[in-house]
Order: structure tokens, then sequence, then C-alpha cells
């Protein structure tokens, strides 16, 4: 992998994001509604995100058109390159519906399974998150462009800020509530934003102490995983384990250990 193609997907990455930021900012109808539903009747899909992710997808196809694809609205294919984009069109999309700003476009580029570029893409923030492998993490804005992200020093733990989310099945999301119950003793607080893509970059931005959510999809955390990793986090799993679908966090050292910690005691890892 070089550089020069490390640049291509990056650049491609910001320029399919930044479309798609600015369709689902400016195209969304004043009478938005439900489109469909996936895991349960809360568990939402608007029109918007279809129509960013079909803009997203056809503009890899016209720039690269040898590359896999999975996405969160049902593009899938293999590719033959050797690099696969996970695509997120529109992560909060409850918050979206609601006119609430926290949402974001994410999109990462993997090579041979390991993610190279991550984007991040926050409309209403008017901020831009990118990270390449081994090249730190920035912030674009209007009043920064390039600001180099690091996380926040490790605090103790009973003055961490942690960021979590709630899945949108009726159990989990009993379960999950358990669980932040069990934790915010032992905390300065818990936050609860609905996009885990601006939760990562959060931690990245020194804005969170730290972050977990359980359910997550690999759409969901992709880029958002790589520039919080970028910005100096430590990322995982349950103890030795990759971020999954069981259990993604992220954190600076100091924190993540004890966060991990306390999290696989408690369960979190299941429903």
């Amino acid at each position: 992998m070089t550089d020069a193609l490390q640049n291509e997907l990056l650049a491609i990455a910001l320029e399919a994001a930044r479309r798609a930021g600015a369709l689902l900012r400016d195209g969304r109808p004043d009478d938005l509604g439900v489109a469909a539903t996936k895991t349960s009747s809360v568990d939402v899909v608007t029109e918007m995100d279809i129509a960013a992710e079909k803009l997203i997808t056809g503009f890899l196809a016209e720039r690269r058109p040898d590359d896999g694809v999975l996405g969160e609205e049902g593009a899938s294919s293999e590719g033959s390159s050797g690099v696969r984009w996970v695509v997120d069109p529109l992560d909060g999309t409850v918050n979206y519906l609601y006119g609430l700003p926290t949402w974001a476009v994410s999109i990462a580029a993997e090579y041979e399974g390991e993610t190279l570029v991550g984007v991040v893409e926050a409309p209403l923030r008017r901020e831009t998150y990118r990270a390449v492998r081994g090249g730190g993490a920035y912030c674009d804005s209007p009043s920064g462009t390039g600001r180099k992200l690091s996380v926040r020093p490790a605090p103790p733990l009973d003055r961490a800020l942690i960021g979590t989310g709630f899945g949108y099945l009726a159990e989990r999301r009993k379960r999950q509530a358990e669980i932040a119950g069990r934790l915010i003793p032992g905390f300065r607080d818990i936050r609860r934003g609905g996009s885990a893509a601006i939760d990562l970059c959060d931690v990245a931005a020194g804005r969170l102490d730290g972050y977990y959510e359980r359910g997550l999809n690999p759409w969901d955390l992709a880029a958002g995983d790589l520039i919080a990793r970028e910005a100096g986090a430590l990322t995982g799993g349950r103890p030795g384990e990759r971020p999954s679908g069981e259990l993604a966090l992220a954190a600076p050292p100091g924190v993540f250990e004890p966060l991990q910690r306390l999290l696989d005691e408690l369960g979190a890892w299941h429903d």
C-alpha cells in the first residue's frame, strides 16, 4: 500500500462524504418520514438514507470501479482490487428524522481487511474528521482547517465523561440501561448522543473521556475507530479482542483499561 494510493483513497472519501453531507443538509424535506424499518419498529430508514448511499456508491463506482463496497442500506459488492469501502450514509438517522443536529456521514476504506482511511462528515457541526493509518487524525472546519486531534489526558475514573448508545431492540435497551445505571456512580456522567461515528470522533477530539456500545455494525465504527486510534485512543472489544458487534470501546490509556474491565465484569457484551 503506497502513500499515493492512501492519499487517493482519502481524497475520494472526503469528496464523497462532502457531497452526501450537502445532500442530507440541504435536501431534507420538511415532511420527512420513515421509508422502512429494520431490526424493530424504531430502527428506521428514511428516503434520505437511501439517497445518500446511492450518491456515495455511485461516486465510488465512477472513481474506483474495481473496489468492493459494504453499505448500511444494502450496498454490497466484493470487488477485485483488495480495497473495500465501508459506508454509513447517515449515522444518527433518528436524530436526523427529528431535526436534531448530531448525525454524520461515515466512510472508511479498507485494504485486505485493515482500515487505512476514515472520514466522518458532520455537516451541522461544520466539521470533517479524517485519518489515514499512521498519519494522525485531523478535524477540518471553517475556523480551523487541519486541526490535529488528540485525546484528552486520562482523568481519574470518577471525573471521566463517558459516551454510549442504546440498541433498537427493547430487551437490549433494557439491559444497556441497567449497565449504564451500574456505571454512572463511578464516573462523572454518561452521555448518549445518538451517533456512534460522532461519539468516536468526540473521543478523538477530547470532548469525551471514553465511549462504549454493544450492537454496532462495521459501518457504524470503521471510520470513527481509526480516527480515535490515530488521535491516541485505545480501541477494542472484550479483553484481547477487536471492536465488534458484541462490544466496542475507545478511550485514552488510563481510562480504556479499567473501563474495559468494568464492562466485561458487568457483562456489557451480551443481552
